[in-house]
């Protein structure tokens, strides 16, 4: 049977079932039906059969309703198949699922939105579904920065260290792709539109297209990436994994209570096992045949060494932090609680500091003339009343940045004061964009 003739065949099916619940029938006598029926459809055939369902005149909220169906499908399938219903709210995973729920939803509802656009009459109802269609696409952007981020820079990371590594980057190219049709879609909806008719067929067109990925990446989230995350990860893993979540956020849902995160955090440097042969065994059928002609090497690199100093994020020798101090694009100098000079970098400095200024009271190491601005400062930062303070000046044919920060412990005591000085001279003078390809 040809694609288009199945299709046919499943949207008669389809519109029956949407006559009927027209008709009067609840939803939930023909949940059953449409669940049969929608178990049939594959992703990309989605948004084309709602479309075409609309064109020959079925109403969006009917549609949207078989969208609920279709959602609370999605959730089943996953459950029955990858045992979701034994991870419990609150768990990583379990968000994620969450995660592609919601962006399943979103996709569909980017469809429906597009079509009535097509369909807007008059003008004020053009502007408002306009809105509402920015609105959404600027809302998928969210995607990239929160379902996928987390992904790309916590997740990946644990199973490229047991030697799967082709599966993260073609992931994460197809994120970016996703992402890039999404960015596309936005563009197009800010345009001033020449010919309404030509522009709203190109906004549903683009917007069929952007539906099609986002859900065809769901599912091949929750059937190669997320059973492989289940069976590898450990739960001192997954505990590393929620630790570090939260400064990303999350894709319009938030995690349950369920789960208990406590425990030792054990983070993908810290792993040292490769995959055994049962590991390899259970992994899904489709990330085993991309496996095949691959050689698993696991990552073993040691990165914590003998003489490393072990900071809040990551761990250096006294010659790397040196050096790493003395690299930064920026001059700055640290200010201890007794207002006295301890610690300034090196390398090319804008304006000149010498081990002699060191343990120098700071009232000492400023023009008379501005002395009592930093004290004043100081005494603000202590007190805990502010936060940030900034100057700009011009010397010597350079714009220079001034900023002074205060630093406090963990326990929030002030510790003291940080200096920061940059020439932003050609910053200001950038525009446009220059990406790391270029």
């Amino acid at each position: 049977m040809s694609n288009a003739k199945g299709r046919e065949d499943k949207k008669k099916k389809l519109k029956g079932l949407l006559k009927r619940l027209q008709e009067g029938e609840e939803v939930g006598e023909l949940k059953e039906e449409f669940k049969d029926l929608l178990k049939t459809v594959a992703p990309q055939e989605i948004p084309l059969i709602e479309q075409e369902l609309i064109e020959e005149g079925v109403s969006t909220y009917e549609i949207s309703k078989m969208c609920d169906i279709h959602v609370e499908l999605f959730r089943e399938s996953v459950q029955e198949k990858f045992d979701l219903e034994g991870i419990p709210s609150g768990h990583p995973l379990h968000t994620l699922y969450q995660e592609n729920e919601r962006i399943t939803k979103d996709a569909e509802l980017l469809v429906l939105r597009s079509s009535n656009l097509r369909r807007a009459g008059s003008e004020g109802e053009r502007k408002k579904l306009l809105e509402e269609l920015k609105d959404l696409a600027s809302g998928l952007m969210g995607i990239d920065r929160k379902h996928y981020g987390r992904q790309e820079m916590i997740v990946f990371p644990h199973i490229e260290r047991r030697g799967i590594q082709a599966v993260p980057r073609v992931l994460w190219r197809k994120h970016d792709e996703n992402m890039g049709k999404v960015k596309q879609l936005l563009d197009l909806l800010s345009k001033e539109p020449a010919n309404w008719g030509d522009f709203a067929q190109s906004v549903e067109e683009k917007a069929q297209d952007v539906s099609s990925s986002l859900v065809d990446m769901v599912f091949r989230e929750n059937n190669i990436l997320y059973p492989t995350l289940k069976e590898l990860l450990s739960r001192d893993e997954w505990v590393a994994v929620s630790e570090q979540e939260k400064q990303i956020g999350y894709y319009k849902v938030q995690p349950g209570e369920e789960w208990n995160a406590e425990g030792e955090a054990k983070y993908p440097y810290e792993v040292e096992e490769g995959l055994s042969d049962q590991e390899l065994g259970e992994l899904p059928e489709q990330l085993k045949s991309m496996l095949r002609d691959q050689e698993l090497k696991p990552d073993r690199y040691q990165l914590v060494k003998e003489e490393d100093k072990k900071l809040d994020t990551g761990f250096l020798n006294m010659d790397e932090i040196n050096a790493v101090l003395n690299s930064l694009p920026v001059d700055i100098t640290f200010i201890d609680s007794d207002n006295r000079v301890r610690f300034f970098s090196g390398g090319h400095r804008i304006f000149p500091r010498t081990r002699s200024v060191l343990g120098r009271p700071v009232k000492f190491c400023h023009p008379p003339g501005s002395v009592d601005k930093v004290k004043e400062i100081l005494k603000e930062f202590k007190a805990g009343r502010r936060e940030e303070a900034e100057f700009w000046i011009q010397a010597g044919g350079k714009f220079i940045h001034i900023r002074f920060f205060p630093v406090r412990g963990k326990d929030g005591k002030y510790l003291g004061t940080l200096e920061v000085t940059q020439d932003v001279t050609g910053i200001r003078e950038l525009e446009g964009e220059k990406r790391i390809l270029n």
